[in-house]
This record gives structure tokens, sequence and C-alpha cells, in this order.
């Protein structure tokens, strides 16, 4: 009897713990590792998946042509909450089994949220630059305590940083016409824009939600931070506000294309991050372990 394969097309994958690779090989599982080490093209996709039976996948683009061409797969086990680069109907469809880990990356990303807004607030990034330039200047920041942070999203991440910043002392305002939490209060995204100090997004990816006029809808002199999805923020408006100076600053995570080089980089107020959100060592290796195990649970069903 065959043993069957599997491709892991994450850019890493077991590089801070092998327990991934033991378990497929104590399934009887083929492995085989994306040897680029970074994000692969739909070409790239096309040509490596055409004979595996499972996929521990990234984010690279599983299009329908993709899955329509991977003939054989029966499982896509993504390391990682966000499924927008899966074309779940043509997975349904083709009956191929489709799996998250949307519990393991949530502290680290909202860790990270709750890091950029600090850092923003007490302009931590542009004081570490200046002294590198040989300039002593201190620059005033806020404090957290006392301000409003406006979540958008209120799922697992949302609600971790909701959690975090009152902690802090701050309020917490949320808008997801789907939940209803308690002890937060629930605003239109009109009411929370125009309210809240700093803004934080914590949704899928489905289109832009704050182009020009909304950014500018924001209060004066506020924050933005996104460690959710590239392409919620139209990247080029928020750089003319921010340059403006109807912003304070933003911190962004993600981006709409990745590497991102835009207007952005050309900013001071700007902190930007390589997609890191879920970049801890122990938020990685539990999201490659659930993985693994709901592929090798994918396959035996």
């Amino acid at each position: 009897m065959n043993k069957p394969k599997v491709f892991v097309s994450t850019s890493s994958f077991a590089e801070y713990d092998k327990l991934p690779l033991k378990l497929l090989k104590d399934a009887g599982i083929l492995s085989q590792v994306n040897p680029y080490a970074r994000k692969l093209t739909e070409d790239e996709c096309l040509k490596f998946f055409g004979d595996v039976d499972g996929l521990i996948a990234g984010t690279e683009p599983l299009t329908a042509e993709v899955i329509k061409s991977a003939k054989k797969l029966k499982v896509i086990s993504r390391v990682g909450v966000g499924l927008d680069n899966v074309d779940l109907e043509a997975a349904k469809k083709r009956g191929i089994k489709v799996f998250n880990t949307p519990d393991a990356p949530t502290p680290a990303v909202a860790e990270l949220t709750l890091g950029l807004m600090l850092a923003l607030l007490r302009n931590i990034p542009r004081g570490d630059r200046e002294i590198r330039a040989s300039k002593w200047q201190k620059q005033m920041g806020n404090l957290l305590r006392g301000k409003k942070a406006g979540i958008i999203g209120l799922g697992r991440i949302g609600q971790k940083v909701a959690e975090l910043v009152k902690g802090l002392g701050a309020q917490a305002a949320y808008c997801d016409p789907a939940v209803t939490k308690a002890g937060y209060k629930k605003l239109s995204l009109e009411e929370l824009l125009a309210q809240s100090d700093i803004v934080s997004l914590h949704l899928s990816g489905g289109g832009t939600l704050l182009g020009e006029k909304e950014l500018r809808s924001m209060k004066k002199g506020s924050y933005l931070v996104n460690c959710a999805r590239g392409g919620l923020v139209d990247e080029k408006a928020l750089a003319k506000v921010l340059k403006e100076g109807h912003l304070a600053g933003a911190a962004l995570d993600v981006f709409a294309q990745e590497p991102y080089t835009g207007p952005l980089t050309k900013l001071d107020n700007v902190i930007l991050t390589p997609h890191i959100g879920s970049y801890a060592i122990e938020s990685r290796i539990e999201m490659e372990v659930q993985a693994t195990r709901n592929l090798i649970e994918g396959l035996k069903g």
C-alpha cells in the first residue's frame, strides 16, 4: 500500500520543534517541505501539489485552478486562522476537507497588537532611530490608560485585545454585527471611527474596509493598528491622511501586497512589521502541531 504524500507549503515548518515532522512520520505519511522558504506563487502551487494527498498550508493562493489541478488532494490543513486564500467552494465541490487552527495564534497576535499600540503612543521606534542617528531628542507620548480603543471584529483575537487594553485602564468599544459581548460597548462603524483614540482591526479579509472617506472620519489625532488582513486599509489613502496630520500614527503588520515597499515606508509616524502576528515561538509550535494533527485525522477519515 502506498504511503500518503503531504506537501508542507508554509515558509518555515518545524523550525523550533520537530514534533510536527515526527507526527507525520509516525502516521506513515511522506512529507515534502517548501524548498523556497517564502510564500509560494500560484504557478509554484500548480507545480508542487499535483500528486499530494494532503496539504499543510500557509497563505499561498489556493485558487480553483490550483485545487482542480491537485487531483489526489483530500485535506487542506491551514497553519493559522484565515481561510481567505482558499477557494472554499472549489474545495467543497471536490470533497476536500479544510481545517484551520483558530485558537493557537490568538495570544501572539493580541500581544503584538498591544505592543504596537504602546509603541505608537510612546514613540518608541522613533526614539530608537534618533539615538542611532546621534540625535538625543525626547518625544512626549501618551498613556493607553484612559484612552478609548475601538476594536473592529470581536472574534477570538479581538476579544483578547479588548481584555488586554481594559487591563491597562483603557476603555474598549467594538463593532461587530455578529457579536454581542457583555462588558464592552457596541457601536456602529461610523460611531467607532469617530469616537476612538485607537482603532484596531481584527476581522478577516473581504475588500477594503477603510478607504479615504472612512480614514478621514476617524477622530483627529487618533491611531490605527492593523494586524488582521492586508487590503482592509487603503494604504495610499492612509499615507495621505498621516502625512496631512489627521491621524497621529499607524502600525501595520499586514499589507495588500507583500513584501510591502509603498509610501508608508517614508513616514516617521508609522510602524511597519513584516506579517509577524503569529511569529511567537510558542504559538508557532502550537499552530504547526494542531495543523499536523488536523491533517492526520482528516486523512484517516
